[in-house]
């Protein structure tokens, strides 16, 4: 079985009003990542991505990139935290945090 990665991801810059959850959700699905994305309320774009590492990978190089009208200014990774919870084999976009 391959190892499994999750991490917690921020995405900051100009990223809402832009698309930016419905791309992540289809760049999450074309690799079958599961986890979740969501809008947060200091203007920035929170997900958690599970997938094997090479996945994650090429899923966070294109969170650098974003959909066409945001302008990524960092991408910061961490551990997922207590609680974090998704269901395996679905990624979904959550209500604003």
């Amino acid at each position: 079985m391959t190892d499994m990665l999750t991490r917690r991801v921020v995405i900051e810059g100009f990223v809402q009003g832009v698309g930016y959850r419905d791309f992540a959700r289809r760049v999450a699905l074309r690799r079958r990542i599961s986890g979740w994305v969501r809008n947060r309320t200091d203007g920035t774009v929170e997900a958690l991505i599970s997938g094997p590492p090479a996945d994650i990978e090429a899923v966070l190089a294109e969170f650098k990139r974003g959909p066409r009208g945001a302008r990524i200014a960092a991408v910061r990774l961490t551990e997922p935290r207590s609680g974090d919870e998704f269901e395996p084999g679905s990624f979904v976009v959550r209500a604003t945090l």
